[in-house]
């Protein structure tokens, strides 16, 4: 295995899953007696730079295909983060009507329904046809490609170069990461910046989150790894600042390196000096992380078995690409857990990949009153909590799994 970035070979092991579908490929009813195809899920690090990749094994538009299932509107805290991420980011960088904002893996055009709201001209950019059209039913101009330096270029050829860039929760979907970012640097203007929002290695590792592991992740990023990458690559950080998304994100900013002027904040050491001081740099921080999983695996299995015994009838709610992870790797079945409820049409009447759950509506959920609830998307509990309060008429209670078993009172 080789280093997406810097092409070392020096890996150490992190996390191995086994092996297990694309985690958002949902099985078509009609299609439940045909095989799925399934990948070897291994994370390493690279002891050069330390970014933390999946090893490749099937090419992106396996994981991207047209009939993508993941809609960010489905989360209305999601779409409160980004309809106030557009006005701090208007207030503090003084975007007006001329400015141009440019959103790389705009989804069904959540964020950018707040742009244009705002009356600031942009452009979305989004592979996946069934995210992409849906965008397009909200107004929004979108270019149905895969980002990288090629299509950077015939925009700015095009004048469409950007004031400001949002790239939230994509860094760490892209297999060639520096052609990614590299087409930043050609697509920002002279003074423009560009904001990245992922998930922390640090908090992923912290709290056992592994559950975020899967294919479509090529990356677990650090503030650590990520400055160099964009250094490699025509960028270079200037603040940084911590959002609870996803269970602990950093949201990066970050300017060209050859035109930039924004002065780079205190943020930015403290967290590159919080990541040396949690060991970061160092292999042993990575030693532990596959016991961790596996810990997290056990009592969750044991938890459905011992429910199961006690006669306790248990659903999920949340037909998450993190709950697929879980579920794959502890072995899951419908004799475990009964079904899983999700807000999306596109994900109802389908079989969840690997376990072959089916995906229901919340009329199933009302009709059947389980009395836990798997809280699958456990970074939205409080969403869903609120959403679901009823099932305490019946005497419900739900459960999350991560970092450790927890039945809610």
């Amino acid at each position: 295995m080789r280093c997406r970035h810097c092409g070392s070979t020096h890996m150490v092991p992190f996390l191995d899953l086994g092996t297990a579908p694309p985690s958002n490929s949902y099985v078509d009813l009609a299609n439940r007696h045909m095989p799925e195809l399934w990948y070897p899920l291994v994370i390493r690090c690279c002891r050069e730079c330390r970014l933390v990749q999946t090893e490749d094994f099937a090419d992106r538009e396996t994981f991207f295909s047209s009939s993508y299932a993941y809609f960010s509107s489905f989360s209305t805290s999601w779409l409160a983060h980004a309809e106030q991420y557009v006005a701090d980011m208007q207030a503090r960088f003084g975007l007006t009507e001329a400015s141009h904002v440019v959103e790389v893996a705009a989804n069904d055009g959540y964020l950018l329904q707040y742009a244009r709201q705002r009356g600031l001209g942009c452009l979305g950019i989004e592979p996946t046809a069934s995210t992409a059209a849906a965008a397009r039913q909200k107004g929004i101009d979108i270019v149905e490609a895969f980002f990288g330096a090629d299509l950077a270029d015939k925009l700015a050829a095009q004048g469409r170069s950007a004031d400001l860039m949002a790239a939230n929760n994509v860094l760490a979907h892209v297999p060639d990461i520096n052609d990614f970012v590299a087409g930043f640097a050609r697509l920002l203007k002279a003074n423009g910046v560009a904001t990245f929002e992922f998930p922390h290695l640090l908090n992923m590792v912290r709290e056992a989150q592994f559950d975020t592991a899967y294919h479509e992740h090529y990356s677990y990023l650090s503030l650590t790894a990520v400055t160099r990458v964009f250094e490699a690559n025509g960028l270079s950080v200037f603040d940084v600042e911590t959002t609870p998304w996803h269970g602990g994100s950093l949201r990066v900013f970050a300017q060209r390196s050859d035109t930039g002027k924004h002065a780079k904040t205190a943020a930015v050491a403290r967290t590159l000096d919080a990541e040396r001081a949690a060991g970061m740099l160092e292999d042993a921080f990575y030693a532990n992380f596959q016991e961790a999983a596996q810990t997290v695996r056990d009592g969750f299995l044991e938890f459905l078995i011992d429910s199961r015994r006690a006669g306790l009838k248990v659903a999920a709610y949340g037909a998450a690409a993190k709950g697929n992870t879980l579920l794959n790797f502890a072995g899951v079945k419908p004799d475990l857990l009964q079904f899983v409820v999700d807000k999306n049409p596109a994900k109802q009447g389908t079989l969840l990949p690997g376990s072959r759950i089916p995906v229901v509506t919340e009329d199933v959920l009302k009709a059947e009153k389980p009395e836990r609830v798997v809280i699958l998307p456990w970074n939205l509990q409080t969403e869903i909590k609120q959403q679901l309060s009823y099932i305490s008429d019946w005497g419900g209670k739900f459960v999350t799994a991560v970092p450790t078993l927890q039945v809610h009172p």
